[in-house]
């Protein structure tokens, strides 16, 4: 067994990381559930519950960049934590928001995602200091895994917080995990492994021998970035991932309960069941590619080996779904391409420490700048479609054809050589 003193400080970090964007996920995702009795009692039609979803990723595009430049320069310790504290805030303050209005509702959600804005470039900037490169499609996995858990625990605890407490009480009580969390980040982390105070020399010299960024400043090359390649390989890539990220989160309750016909104390069940598939095979795709990489495969075959697995088995699955009427034939069909789709994690997920280590925070920020595009048009657009079409087929067409193009660009431009250091 090991003891405290001998346990890697760099585990403290993943895993702390881990539970941050497991929050992240809880708070953003409650309100996918919550709006239904919600939307019952404010008398919301689709068009004003997309309006509502969506205003989230206004926020959250907003201090993306600005998250991940703070972070490479001052640190992604400070970043994040405070980051936590500010969603966690906007959380609590969503039912007595709604009470007061639909207006200062919006601006609340808003506020809200500009706090989880600095989630993944505060978690990036420090993963390009603290996590070996063999090691860190394992942590992006990792990580990653958090989304689909917190969205299974998000989509299982709500309707039971709903149905005991009433609605105001999901965004009550999650909101508070996030300050019991800052607790532990402030006393167990540090932004680097240099600035530890308790770390081994053993890992110390690992880590700097292993291809982890300084904590030398440098100035951002940002002309270079707008004009390479392979940098909008990974973030046209992001955008079409979130396309059906966000759409699946934000409707996925809905399409069940509407779609599919399932009743509202059943949606929660059905809802997790893509999710349970992303978290196994988030880890399991992490942990591939790590070993392809340390059995010799070339870096760049690796990331598009697992680019096409994940897109590919996505888009599949997104064309297929809609056209299918029965419950557990949907269902199955989205856990396979959520399940498939989990492999990305060593494709453009972990991309930009490849291409930019010492800038990973700033370039993760401009990527997910991209992603959450998709947040604000994908989930106003499927609301829209719904509005005016009622057609689930459609709303799944685009995101399939969206997540194709993405691999398409990707396979023609990814690079995995550290192009801005």
């Amino acid at each position: 067994m090991v003891s405290p003193s001998q346990w890697p400080k760099r585990f403290n970090v993943i895993g702390l990381s881990f539970l941050a964007v497991f929050i992240c996920y809880i708070d953003r995702v409650n309100i996918s559930v919550a709006i239904i009795p919600m939307a019952e009692d404010l008398g919301w039609g689709m068009q004003q519950q997309g309006t509502v979803l969506s205003s989230f990723f206004v926020g959250y595009v907003l201090l993306q960049v600005i998250g991940g430049r703070l972070a490479d320069r001052y640190g992604g310790k400070a970043v994040l934590g405070l980051g936590v504290v500010l969603w966690s805030f906007f959380t609590m303050l969503t039912p007595p928001a709604a009470a007061l209005g639909f207006t200062l509702l919006i601006l609340t959600r808003i506020a809200m995602g500009m706090g989880e804005a600095v989630t993944f470039p505060a978690i990036y900037s420090t993963f390009s200091k603290w996590v070996p490169l063999s090691e860190r499609s394992r942590a992006v996995g990792f990580i990653n895994s958090a989304i689909p858990l917190g969205t299974v625990f998000a989509l299982l605890v709500t309707p039971i917080v709903v149905q005991h407490w009433g609605w105001p009480w999901a965004f009550y009580s999650f909101g508070a995990v996030g300050i019991v969390w800052f607790v532990f980040w402030q006393f167990m982390v540090s932004s680097s492994p240099q600035q530890h105070p308790g770390i081994r020399r053993e890992e110390l010299d690992y880590i700097e021998l292993s291809g982890c960024a300084s904590e030398t400043e440098a100035n951002v090359p940002w002309y270079r970035f707008l004009k390479s390649l392979p940098v909008w390989a990974i973030i046209v890539a992001h955008f079409c991932n979130n396309w059906s990220l966000f759409v699946l989160l934000s409707w996925m309750p809905t399409y069940i309960n509407k779609g599919l016909g399932v009743d509202y104390a059943s949606v929660g069940l059905l809802a997790i069941i893509p999710s349970i598939g992303a978290v196994f095979f988030l880890n399991i795709a992490g942990s591939l590619a790590d070993r392809l990489i340390k059995g010799g495969m070339p870096l760049r075959s690796v990331r598009k080996l697992m680019q096409t697995i994940g897109f590919g088995g996505l888009t599949g699955s997104l064309l297929l779904v809609g056209h299918l009427d029965t419950v557990w034939m949907a269902i199955t069909t989205m856990t396979v391409g959520s399940a498939l789709g989990a492999f990305v994690t060593g494709g453009f997920a972990v991309n930009h420490m490849d291409i930019a280590p010492r800038h990973a925070g700033t370039l993760m920020g401009i990527t997910n700048t991209a992603g959450a595009i998709p947040g604000i048009i994908g989930v106003f657009v499927t609301g829209l479609i719904l509005e005016l079409t009622g057609s689930w087929v459609l709303v799944f067409s685009v995101a399939g054809g969206v997540t194709f193009i993405g691999l398409a660009f990707y396979l023609l431009f990814a690079s995995s050589e550290k192009l801005f250091d």
